[in-house]
């Protein structure tokens, strides 16, 4: 049997074919008797829109990309279905590429992998310098995740140093004075975990309470096996904590595993807070506290923005011809959404 045509849908509901497109492209001026009388034909006859032909006609592809990474860490999987969730409202398709942190790899998305095969690119890069924005040529649009490198592209985070601050104050809060940070970097640099340290350390100041350097706890990457390394040789080394702020959910369930093979109860003798609000932290034993951010908000964001630079791209004399009219280009975006304190057993409960 044929696929149902847009003209089959018009016959079947009695109205023009314009009208039907006006229906599936969900224009306002059309009544809602209409509206349900062609959304019933549609069903009936199982009409299906042309996603492909309707790009193509538009000069795109209706494919974006989102680049992350690692795909395994839960934070990035996570994140990853909340941004193909929005893209299907706007009838876009997510290619997903994992680019290991590895400088190459996230140039070449920068560069849209060398083709027109995606329409733009939301990255959240760790390798990229401040010199390769300030290099790129802007095509394909470019919506940037995590800590801002430079302006030249839109930008979507939370405020990472003011969640860090926060945490780090509910452990101090809780009567904790030897804190430790796992995963803390004190180098200067805008990544997400010097971002974090600075956070940390702004607490411990506004308390009044000494740094001291051996109280962050540097790791080689942010998995679960680096958190129980890094907490195991502060213990082995006589380090004595009454709390851990842990850069990501993943360190610290290492770290619950590390302090549970030292005997050390959690939160009676060492609370423990992490970040990102994965699943796995309201499965672990105890339960794990942490700083949750609006990772749909992120998603939705991130979406929209890129689709609305995708189509002012669309509105430049390159993109449409000579005689296309011209939007005013808005200057990059830097957006912050909202993260919160989910407090839960690991912290919780202590006197």
């Amino acid at each position: 049997m044929a696929r149902p045509r847009i003209k089959d849908v018009a016959r079947h509901a009695g109205v023009s074919e314009k009208t039907v497109s006006n229906v599936i492209n969900d224009y306002v001026h059309v009544s809602d008797r209409t509206r349900r009388v062609v959304r019933e034909a549609i069903d009936h006859l199982g009409y299906r829109v042309n996603l492909a032909g309707r790009h193509l006609r538009k000069g795109r592809t209706g494919i974006i990309a989102l680049v992350v990474p690692e795909l395994d860490v839960p934070y990035f999987a996570e994140l990853a279905r909340h941004v193909i969730r929005e893209a299907e409202k706007l009838s876009l398709t997510v290619l997903i590429h994992q680019s290991g942190a590895d400088r190459e790899h996230e140039l070449a998305a920068l560069a849209g992998f060398g083709s027109d095969f995606v329409d733009g690119i939301i990255l959240s890069p760790l390798a990229l310098t401040a010199d390769d924005l300030r290099e790129r040529a802007g095509v394909p649009p470019t919506v940037l995740l995590g800590e801002l490198l430079e302006e030249g592209a839109d930008h979507v985070a939370i405020d990472n140093e003011k969640a860090a601050r926060e945490a780090t104050e509910h452990l101090i809060g809780l009567g904790r004075r030897n804190i430790c940070a796992v995963g803390g970097r004190e180098a200067p640099g805008l990544g997400t975990a010097e971002a974090r340290t600075r956070g940390y350390l702004a607490a411990l100041t506004e308390a009044g309470l000494a740094h001291h350097p051996d109280a962050v706890l540097p790791v080689d990457d942010f998995r679960m096996p680096d958190g129980a390394r890094a907490v195991t040789g502060a213990l082995r080394a006589g380090a004595r904590p009454d709390a851990l702020l842990c850069l990501n959910d993943q360190l610290a369930l290492g770290a619950l595993r590390a302090l549970h093979e030292h005997g050390l109860r959690v939160p009676e003798d060492v609370a423990v807070i992490g970040f990102d609000d994965v699943e796995g932290g309201r499965f672990s034993v105890p339960t794990l506290s942490t700083v949750a951010p609006d990772k749909a908000a992120v998603a939705r964001v991130a979406v929209h923005l890129l689709h609305h630079r995708i189509e002012e791209a669309a509105q430049t004399p390159q993109a449409s011809g000579a005689g296309a009219a011209v939007r005013e280009v808005q200057s990059p975006q830097d957006r912050v959404v909202a993260h919160r304190l989910v407090l839960r057993e690991s912290t919780e409960g202590v006197a």
